[in-house]
């Protein structure tokens, strides 16, 4: 089949991979280049780094949707004619003159088992949300967002020791395979499409930003516990200790009935880690990077920084 691929992070290069091995590529699209780090060197996207070691054409418009740029991609589209446009975590909404160009119309890999987590954070929150299982949805994409026909779901379930890193390397993996199995079935007028309700049994999974790690102690140390796992390796969940901001990446929750401490009050510090009262149970701080120094197991930290019972971990700096 010839197939245009959309993509853009490391979540997409998977698909692409995949694709470049059964069918032929005509092109991918991907977002612009853009500064990283402090030396604001422009990086190129990973798919773009991708389809760029296969020889395959790559295209970065600014927008698919209007100005010159959508214009040019849309009439390099109708030239190209592909059978299907693949788009795995592109980051534009295609308009509906690109979603109606295909034969075999725009196909999406959904990091979810739509209905439950449309959006653009499906991964993180389904892990911050303490979900037994996720998967991945290969759909028909549609004027809403996430609201096409699904086309066929694999179910990945949830590890104890679950991150937001960890299960976007096992989706992006079942996400490729599930689009190569699911594709012939598209051709050969086999694939059974269905619809989504209107509602989803979750709220909007939208986009993660650094403010969303920040702690809030009055919550439960499971619920928080969730929130660290969800957000490693990105932005990561944090607090402040002594003025400095304090990332946390590693946590376990200690079964405890509620004392008299404020929430957010250190109450203990042994070799198992920092022990913080919460407001439900106790969160046990096992792998933190204070501001300025390297990510290091509690106890490492410990032998070189001085932490007492008694002190608070805030939610700002002083």
């Amino acid at each position: 089949m010839n197939i245009v691929f959309m993509g853009t992070p490391d979540f997409a290069v998977s698909a692409l991979e995949e694709l470049h091995k059964h069918h032929n590529v005509m092109a991918v699209f991907t977002q612009p280049d853009k500064p990283k780090n402090r030396g604001k060197k422009m990086q190129a996207p990973p798919v773009k780094e991708c389809a760029e070691k296969y020889g395959i054409p790559v295209y970065q418009p600014l927008s698919l949707k209007k100005g010159e740029d959508a214009e040019k991609s849309l009439e390099l589209l109708k030239q190209l004619a592909p059978d299907c446009i693949v788009v795995a975590a592109y980051g534009q909404i295609l308009p509906e003159s690109i979603l109606e160009l295909p034969k075999y119309k725009c196909i999406n890999i959904h990091a979810s088992l739509l209905p439950k987590y449309r959006g653009a954070a499906p991964i993180q929150q389904a892990v911050i949300d303490g979900e037994k299982e996720s998967g991945v949805t290969i759909m028909q994409m549609g004027v809403g967002l996430d609201t096409g026909d699904m086309i066929s779901q694999a179910v990945v379930p949830l590890a104890e020791d679950e991150t937001g890193g960890s299960l976007f390397d096992k989706l992006a993996e079942e996400g490729a395979a599930l689009l190569i199995r699911t594709l012939p079935s598209i051709v050969d007028g086999t694939a059974v499409y269905t619809k989504q309700p209107e509602e989803s049994p979750t709220p909007y999974a939208a986009m993660i930003s650094k403010k969303m790690g920040l702690m809030d102690f009055s919550k439960s140390a499971v619920e928080l516990e969730r929130l660290v796992r969800g957000l490693n390796p990105w932005p990561s969940a944090y607090t402040f200790l002594n003025g400095k901001t304090l990332k946390v990446w590693k946590c376990a929750v200690e079964r405890a009935e509620c004392g008299k401490e404020t929430p957010g009050t250190i109450i203990g510090v042994d070799k198992s880690g920092i022990h913080v009262a919460c407001g439900s149970d106790t969160l046990i701080l096992k792998e933190v990077q204070l501001e300025g120094k390297k990510r290091m197991e509690t106890d490492a930290f410990l032998r070189g920084y001085q932490v007492t019972a008694g002190t608070m971990l805030k939610d700002h700096k002083e």
